[in-house]
């Protein structure tokens, strides 16, 4: 499969993250749209660090420590992708999952993809997912939210706000067709890249790992930047079953997560 995220899929995040100048050259006509899709891992043989698996579920292995590193908590569809030629007809997801978009605060990446994969163990997706009932208003996403937390010296910090999946920007419908779009028609331009021509790298795969957007920052994560020894957690959970601090036992250790209802990504940092 292909490993993609979604930019500017959360409002706020991009200019938390000092990210937002980066698009200020693109026209995007609807002011509540993403700012497009970027690769982080694209299957298949050759010496581009693109083809460097960087996903674990229990690691994150920082670059250099000159460079900043920040957890980007996200939730991550595993989806089907239909085609019909070489045009992508359909994204359908399956499951959803806890995701670390990390990323490395680089100033002067051309490109999104150059803060995303530094190599392996650079990402993050919980072993455990949430099936997928149905990718709409109703469905068992409308009742997930994301948490994520910083455990530092035996101390857990709230890194994220807990947030429902529902209030991404672009959901459901309205997101798959997006992606539709961008899979098929985005351009290299500014930060971002033409997927269709990765896709193609990659033997037109048949499934994608898709990340759709991170959420904002407490004061304390937007401020705190990864180091080694820190653990970085993120929850996806169904707020039906767990509450918030339910969740915060778990992400101490102090309570087991349960097989159902919730992803739990715990990432040590090295």
């Amino acid at each position: 499969m292909i490993g993609l995220g979604v930019a500017g899929n959360f409002t706020g995040h991009l200019e938390q993250a000092g990210e937002a100048d980066d698009f200020k050259d693109l026209v995007i006509e609807d002011a509540n749209a993403p700012k497009g899709v970027f690769p982080f891992y694209v299957p298949g043989d050759g010496d581009h660090f693109l083809h460097t698996f960087p996903i674990s579920s229990d690691t994150i292995r920082l670059g250099s420590d000159d460079e900043k590193h920040q957890i980007e908590p996200e939730v991550s569809l595993l989806c089907d992708l239909e085609y019909e030629g070489d045009r992508v007809v359909a994204v359908v997801p399956r499951r959803a999952m806890a995701h670390n978009d990390c990323s490395i605060r680089r100033e002067g990446a051309k490109k999104i993809s150059e803060k995303k994969n530094w190599g392996a163990d650079t990402k993050g997706t919980s072993a455990q997912s949430i099936e997928i009932d149905r990718f709409e208003a109703g469905g068992i996403l409308d009742h997930c939210r994301i948490a994520s937390f910083l455990l530092r010296d035996g101390a857990l910090s709230d890194y994220g706000v807990d947030s429902p999946a529902s209030s991404y920007s672009y959901m459901y419908g309205r997101l798959l067709d997006w992606l539709v779009t961008k899979l098929n028609e985005q351009i290299d331009e500014g930060p971002l890249e033409n997927i269709s021509e990765w896709l193609r790298i990659g033997g037109r795969p048949s499934q994608a790992l898709i990340s759709i957007g991170a959420t904002r920052y407490t004061e304390f994560g937007e401020t705190t930047f990864l180091a080694r020894g820190d653990q970085s957690i993120v929850v996806v959970y169904d707020a039906r079953r767990f509450d918030a601090e339910g969740i915060r036992a778990i992400a101490r250790g102090e309570a087991e997560a349960p097989t159902e209802g919730l992803a739990v990504l715990r990432q040590d940092v090295i």
